[in-house]
C-alpha cells in the first residue's frame, strides 16, 4: 500500500524529469553531442526561481527567467566547444563546474526554502493531482513546440548535423551555429524543468542537479526502447518525444519499486547505472539476435539445397 500511495507523486516528479530528458533529447539523440552541463544547468533554473520568488516576482516569471539562464549556460558551452575548439565533454564539463559557483553566488548559500504556505508557485507536491495535470501541460506544451521547430528548416540543420556533420558542412549548413542553438535549446528545457521541480519539492539546493545527466539518460533511453517496442516502424519523431516523457514517468516508478522493496538508499546509482546499462544494450543485443538468426537461416538454405542436390 505504501508504493501505490506514493504512485502519484512519482508519476508528478517523472513528469517534471521528462522535462529535463526532453532537452537531453535534443543534444544526445539529435545532435550527437554529449553535453555534461545539465547537472550545473538544472540547478541554476531552480537557483533562479527560488531568489525570485523569495524577492516577490511571481513564480511563471521566475521560470521564464530560469529558462533563459539555462539558455545562456547552453550558450557558453556552445562558445566553448565551436569558438575555442574544446572538446563536447569537456566544454560541457567546465560549463557545469562554473555553474556550481554561479549557483552559490546567485542563492547566497547552499539551500533556499520555497514553501507553497508562503509563496504562490505553479505547482507543489502539497496538491499531488494538481502538479501531474500542470506537469503534463507543460509537456504536452513543449513536446508541441519541438515537434514544430524540428521539423522547420532550422530545425531540421541540427537534425542533420547530428545526423552527418562533414556532409551537413558540404552543404553549406553553418554546423557550428547549429550546435550552438541546440545547447542553448537543450539547457533551457534543463533550467525550466529545475525550476519546476525546485517549487514541487519546495526548495532549491545547489546540488539538486548531481546526478541529472544519469536521470536524463534514463529517461530518453527507456522511453526511446519502449516506443520502439511498441510501435516498431511507425514510431516517429512525435512518438518519440512522448515516450521520452514516459520513460521520465517509468524511471521514477521503478525507483519507487526500488524504495517499496526497501533496498539500501545509497544503492540508487547503482540501480540507475544498471537501468541504463541494460536499456542502452536492448537495442545492440536484438540486432546480434536477429544477425544471429539470419545467419542461421542461410546456412539451414544452404544445407537443404546441398541435401536436395545430393538426392537428384
Amino acid at each position: 500500500m505504501t508504493f501505490f500511495s506514493q504512485l502519484p507523486g512519482n508519476i508528478a516528479q517523472g513528469i517534471i524529469w521528462g522535462l529535463m530528458a526532453l532537452g537531453l533529447f535534443i543534444t544526445f539523440r539529435l545532435l550527437n553531442f554529449a553535453d555534461l552541463t545539465v547537472d550545473g544547468s538544472f540547478a541554476t533554473g531552480g537557483a533562479v526561481t527560488a531568489v525570485m520568488i523569495i524577492n516577490g516576482a511571481p513564480a511563471w516569471l521566475a521560470a521564464l527567467v530560469a529558462l533563459a539562464a539555462g539558455l545562456m549556460a547552453g550558450l557558453v558551452t556552445g562558445f566553448l566547444h565551436t569558438k575555442l575548439g574544446i572538446p563536447d565533454i569537456l566544454s560541457g564539463i567546465l560549463t557545469q563546474i562554473a555553474l556550481y559557483s554561479v549557483n552559490l553566488n546567485i542563492m547566497g548559500k547552499a539551500n533556499l526554502p520555497v514553501s507553497y504556505r508562503n509563496y504562490k508557485l505553479i505547482l507543489s507536491a502539497s496538491n499531488i493531482k494538481l502538479a501531474i495535470l500542470i506537469g503534463l501541460i507543460f509537456a504536452f506544451f513543449v513536446i508541441g513546440l519541438m515537434y514544430w521547430f524540428f521539423g522547420t528548416e532550422f530545425g531540421s540543420t541540427i537534425r542533420a548535423t547530428g545526423s552527418n556533420p562533414d556532409m551537413s558542412k558540404a552543404q553549406g549548413i553553418n554546423i557550428n551555429t547549429a550546435k550552438v542553438v541546440a545547447l542553448a535549446l537543450s539547457n533551457a528545457l534543463v533550467a525550466l524543468s529545475g525550476s519546476l521541480f525546485a517549487q514541487y519539492q519546495g526548495f532549491a539546493d545547489v546540488n539538486m542537479g548531481r546526478g541529472a545527466i544519469v536521470i536524463g539518460l534514463a529517461a530518453v533511453i527507456i522511453g526511446m526502447v519502449i516506443g520502439d517496442a511498441i510501435f516498431r516502424k511507425k514510431s516517429n519523431f512525435i512518438i518519440k518525444l512522448l515516450f521520452v516523457v514516459v520513460g521520465g514517468i517509468l524511471y521514477y516508478i521503478a525507483m519507487g519499486i526500488v524504495l517499496w522493496l526497501k533496498m539500501p538508499t545509497d544503492d540508487t546509482k547503482l540501480f540507475t547505472a544498471v537501468i541504463v546499462a541494460l536499456f542502452l544494450a536492448v537495442p545492440n543485443l536484438k540486432e546480434m539476435s536477429k544477425n544471429s538468426f539470419s545467419r542461421a537461416a542461410k546456412r539451414n538454405s544452404k544445407n537443404m539445397k546441398v541435401e536436395a542436390k545430393k538426392d537428384a
